[in-house]
């Protein structure tokens, strides 16, 4: 019998664990280990909440967690209720799948400044995720600024965008939609380094701006490159790049029946927030040309009033004590998914933020195939049954799936109308709502 822990419930942890069932059946154990009382990680409170067809996901990963082979072990934090060397003890292989939880520090005067925030804070606020649910933004300035070139810039600034109605059928958190209907921000601008061929921004996501009730799109004609270069790009990007033309080309009626506006501001990059009474109040950006791919500055400096920043630069790994982590990639130190003996990662903990959900699955049984090759049978370590031992004997409030269950359920008898579910958003009322 091969024991398996796979540290994170999100994608890539429960790929992973799909891939060990395929791999081995009823030859394996697989615990799913997750700091919170709920699955599905990423999935749950980093997704936009008016993606739901995205969410829908779950439902496969739900029936990878709910045979006998693999089980979910909410509330257990790993690094501070059970050091990894413990778990290496009790396991044949453990696979860490932590995803990249914390954003990537904007590395400018003034970052640290009132209503600047990070996305995977922001995001998490919106979403409902407990580290964030007090972020308490204020949205009662004008201008918003969302620094970034992703698909995670294009959600901040929708979601910022929409009216009450549009949430319709989305799974936004109350407080965060009591929010936003009183917000007062008209202007958004996307502020990105380089120019639009080099995007990372999907068509899908950009389509959507063009369907907004009250918000348009606007990006200047200037900083679009000749059309004729557009037929160099992969096919994705060049259907991108469309849409960004067909911003620029909207006319300004369209704009003008619209009260919130959503401006692109190509090769800019930010270089100092300015505050005003420790809360800010613009930003100085810096003009840049783009030279074999990199943004360059040029000198040339001008302010942009900015009430609310929303930093979309990317994701890092947290570390845990005893794992060798990559300070320059943000990610666990690893050579092909391997860290030390019995010790691997996968998704974005092994290869940093990139990719799609989808991209995780390969990863997932790509891992597997590794660990297979380094444990063959297993090793005859005691596994689930030594690791319920341990947390009996620290006292560990444990989480199961059938008590998500009872949360998921909870969740979706409090919903409002039309909406599929309304989430806890701290740990005590999920634990509270599992019952006895």
């Amino acid at each position: 019998m091969r024991h398996i822990a796979i540290v994170g419930s999100g994608p890539a942890g429960y790929y992973t664990a799909e891939a060990a069932v395929k791999k081995w059946g009823e030859e394996a154990r697989i615990d799913v280990i997750d700091r919170l009382p709920v699955p599905y990680g990423l999935i749950r409170t980093g997704v936009a909440p008016d993606h739901q067809s995205i969410k829908a996901v779950s439902r496969r990963y739900e029936k990878t967690a709910t045979g006998e082979t693999v089980r979910f072990v909410g509330n257990v934090d790993i690094g501070t209720d059970i050091s990894i060397a413990e778990l290496g003890s009790l396991y044949d292989a453990v696979i860490l799948a932590t995803g990249a939880p914390k954003d990537r520090t904007l590395a400018i005067e003034g970052a640290d400044t009132a209503n600047v925030f990070g996305s995977a804070a922001f995001v998490g606020w919106y979403n409902g995720h407990p580290d964030f649910a007090a972020l308490a933004p204020d949205l009662s300035g004008s201008h918003a600024v969302v620094i970034g070139m992703g698909n995670v810039a294009l959600d901040v600034a929708r979601i910022l965008a929409k009216t009450e109605e549009e949430f319709a059928g989305s799974d936004i958190v109350a407080h965060a939609l009591d929010a936003l209907r009183d917000s007062r921000i008209e202007h958004i601008t996307i502020l990105g380094r380089r120019g639009p061929h080099q995007i990372m921004m999907t068509p899908k996501e950009l389509g959507e701006l063009l369907h907004l009730e009250r918000a348009a799109p606007e990006v200047d004609a200037a900083d679009l490159p000749p059309e004729g270069d557009d037929a160099i790009l992969e096919p994705g990007l060049r259907k991108s790049v469309t849409l960004v033309r067909e911003f620029a080309a909207l006319p300004e009626t369209a704009r003008s029946e619209k009260p919130i506006t959503i401006t692109f501001d190509f090769f800019a990059s930010p270089r100092a927030i300015v505050s005003d009474d420790g809360r800010i109040s613009a930003i100085e950006v810096e003009r840049t040309k783009v030279e074999l791919g990199r943004a360059v500055g040029t000198g040339e400096t001008y302010r942009m009033p900015a009430d609310l920043l929303v930093s979309c630069i990317g994701y890092q790994t947290s570390a845990i004590e005893g794992v060798p982590f990559d300070q320059r990639a943000g990610r666990f130190a690893n050579d092909g998914g391997r860290i030390l003996p019995g010790l691997y990662c996968v998704g974005w903990a092994k290869r940093g933020p990139s990719g799609t959900i989808g991209t995780n699955r390969p990863d997932g049984y790509a891992v597997i195939d590794l660990v297979d090759e380094d444990i063959g049978p297993g090793a005859r370590k005691r596994g689930r049954e030594a690791f319920d031992e341990l947390i009996a004997e620290r006292g560990l409030d444990v989480v199961t799936f059938r008590d998500w269950r009872k949360i998921e359920e909870a969740e979706i008898a409090a919903a409002r109308e039309g909406a599929p579910r309304e989430k806890f958003v701290d740990i005590e009322s999920m634990i509270a709502a599992r019952g006895a």
